[in-house]
């Protein structure tokens, strides 16, 4: 961050290649401004054309051989690997964020009296997967945030010294605020404690640097419409290689061929797939893993966003007013803002399936959370914010 903040050298060669990427990559954005990765992020050019390549051949079946398909899936594991640095076998490729935790959730070996550590304020796809775990005996505890609505972590580490807490599952930037948690300060904790650290990436991942060799995440979820700059529906899981044989994580899901590799060839043997892979359910999206596989490489050459995030975050800056919608109201949905400044945009009534989920992450007084749209969808509902 200091290197580019105070050498202007670098700063020019930096604008330089962003300006190259954009012109090649987004050429809409030159007469556009986009600030809605939080929501949904763009496709390269290079995506769109391998995604246009892909539907070409898929719709003449024979000029679309096995090889070619599975070389794909690889090539789209291999990037995402080299994204947060972990060996490929410890990803699998998922269709979103909600897969992968939902994964961990049913796949952790964990039993009756154990507990499960939230914030307040989760977001619902990290809430959802472990509130069904209390059939089976286990506590889901909710943290309360501060009062500025960020996760409490030294309360957290503070929970982490119960040895009843099994997982800690977090979000790596907050939805609703932008807050970035201590990941490594909370890994190192749990490692102390035998604690699992489960992480939802999606708002992190692609803006910010993650090296799960440095940083003890034991499962990673991360969802690639957003800052990965993938189609929807794409995705992956990170779980850490030690964690398969040694704890028996299985999910109690059926799945299609469950053992077996990335590879028809072995069917006869069944050979067992020893990487994360043999923990995802059906067929693969290979269209999709075309779209992971290049987004990946457009954000490892403009650095994950980390140093020009870092950059604005440590500006002086009037605070934040945020604000959430309320359960069964219409209204309009309101971004992050500044004081006097505020983003609106339209959004439908929410379902009062939510209402419970919504009542508990309100904020008290004037320090409510930060939303942009919200939508409701057979009783699953997104709500996304403005980034800026």
């Amino acid at each position: 961050m200091t290197e580019i903040a105070y050498h202007p050298t670098h700063v020019r060669a930096l604008r330089e290649t962003f300006k190259a990427l954009r012109t090649s990559e987004f050429p809409w954005t030159a007469d556009t401004i986009y600030l809605n990765n939080a929501s949904i992020g763009p496709i390269p050019e290079r995506t769109r054309r391998a995604l246009d390549e892909f539907t070409a051949k898929r719709t003449a079946p024979h000029l679309l051989p096995d090889r070619e398909l599975f070389a794909g899936l690889a090539a789209a594991r291999l990037g995402i690997a080299q994204l947060i640095n972990a060996n490929p076998s410890e990803i699998a490729l998922a269709t979103n964020t909600g897969f992968g935790l939902n994964l961990a959730a049913r796949a952790l070996p964990l039993k009756a009296g154990d507990i499960v550590l939230l914030s307040d304020k989760e977001f619902p796809a990290n809430v959802y997967p472990w509130l069904m775990l209390r059939d089976q005996g286990i506590t889901v505890e909710m943290a309360r945030c501060t009062a500025q609505g960020w996760p409490d972590e030294e309360h957290l580490l503070q929970r982490l010294r119960d040895p009843k807490v099994r997982v800690l599952a977090v979000s790596f930037v907050q939805f609703s605020n932008g807050y970035r948690a201590d990941l490594q300060k909370l890994g190192a904790a749990c490692r102390a404690n035998g604690t699992y650290l489960i992480v939802d990436g999606i708002q992190g991942i692609g803006n910010s640097v993650l090296d799960v060799t440095e940083t003890p995440v034991d499962i990673l979820a991360c969802g690639g419409q957003k800052w990965l700059l993938s189609p929807w529906g794409s995705g992956f899981v990170y779980v850490r290689k030690e964690l398969v044989p040694t704890h028996g994580v299985q999910p109690d899901v059926p799945r299609r061929c469950p053992p077996l590799r990335n590879d028809h060839a072995p069917l006869s043997g069944f050979c067992r797939d020893d990487g994360v892979a043999r923990l995802v359910a059906g067929s693969r999206r290979a269209g999709h893993r075309r779209g992971d596989s290049g987004d990946a490489r457009a954000d490892r050459e403009m650095g994950a966003g980390e140093r020009r995030t870092d950059h604005f975050a440590d500006r002086e800056r009037p605070p934040l007013r945020d604000s959430l919608y309320r359960a069964g109201e219409a209204g309009r949905g309101v971004s992050r803002d500044e004081a006097g400044a505020r983003g609106v945009q339209p959004a439908r009534r929410l379902d009062s399936l939510i209402a419970p989920l919504l009542q508990h992450g309100r904020g008290d007084g004037e320090g409510d959370r930060s939303v942009g749209r919200s939508d409701v969808n057979d009783g699953y509902f997104l709500i996304n914010r403005l980034s800026i």
